[in-house]
């Protein structure tokens, strides 16, 4: 299931079950900045992420054209005329950081999730926490809209071009050492979003010297989601799992 036409952002919580780890993850459907794959690259994510006892906060973010997007007529990435999209996530994470008491999560343990153009609003938030994109709303806005980690799944908009290593400059500017702790993972035959995305981003991180672990595989296509395949990328949840305690964001 796909949603569009998004004028009003929303965020629903869906809390842990079974024992809080006390983490907390803002998951960002795909859809290439013109849909949400609410279900397939949402909801079906925090059912696995709240099993594993944590927070998760799906965010309805605005679409279309509220992200950085490929004209065709160019072939070139060009940018919105407003960031909608990244205005969403940076007042999620604010008040998800703002409400971590009430809501039972460590403040220091709030990461994101995307896939697809999500994957690059992943990429967006992690670079750009500095300073709001919006005038601030209310207190929930003096709060830090830094992720503490990160997970960018088949990533898109991130490199220049194909067979290409050169990074979007809207990210490569703002990458620092505060830039957080990111997980990467798409598979070579992605032909909507290229392997180069991924590699461009990881190149940059490594630079920075930011932690990074990337994954690649060779087969497994796009928009996988968590749905079970015979491949050996189906298993990547679990590879996350494992990243998430080894950073110390869950326990072993």
């Amino acid at each position: 299931m796909v949603v569009g036409n998004v004028a009003h952002p929303t965020m629903t919580v869906y809390s842990p079950k079974g024992k809080n780890t006390g983490a907390a993850v803002v998951v960002f459907p795909g859809g290439g900045y013109v849909e949400l794959a609410i279900d397939l690259e949402g909801t079906e994510v925090c059912d696995w992420l709240t099993a594993k006892g944590v927070t998760c906060v799906l965010l309805k973010y605005r679409v279309p054209r509220s992200g950085q997007y490929y004209d065709e007529s160019f072939r070139r990435e060009v940018e919105p005329k407003a960031p909608m999209a990244l205005e969403d996530a940076q007042r999620t994470i604010g008040l998800v950081r703002f409400h971590a008491a009430e809501w039972h999560i460590d403040p220091h343990k709030i990461g994101v999730l995307g896939f697809s153009a999500g994957g690059h609003l992943v990429a967006a938030t992690s670079t750009h926490f500095g300073q709001r994109l919006y005038q601030p709303v209310d207190a929930a806005d003096q709060a830090s809209c830094r992720p503490d980690f990160a997970v960018a799944i088949y990533p898109g908009h991130l490199s220049l071009a194909a067979n290409s290593f050169g990074l979007n400059p809207d990210i490569a500017a703002h990458i620092t050492r505060q830039t957080p702790p990111t997980f990467l993972l798409q598979n070579e035959d992605d032909h909507v979003d290229r392997v180069e995305d991924s590699l461009s981003y990881y190149f940059a991180l490594k630079k920075a010297g930011v932690p990074v672990e990337m994954h690649l595989y060779a087969q497994g296509g796009h928009a996988f989601g968590l749905r079970r395949t015979k491949l050996p990328v189906t298993a990547w949840p679990q590879l996350v799992e494992a990243w998430l305690s080894a950073i110390g964001m869950t326990p072993e």
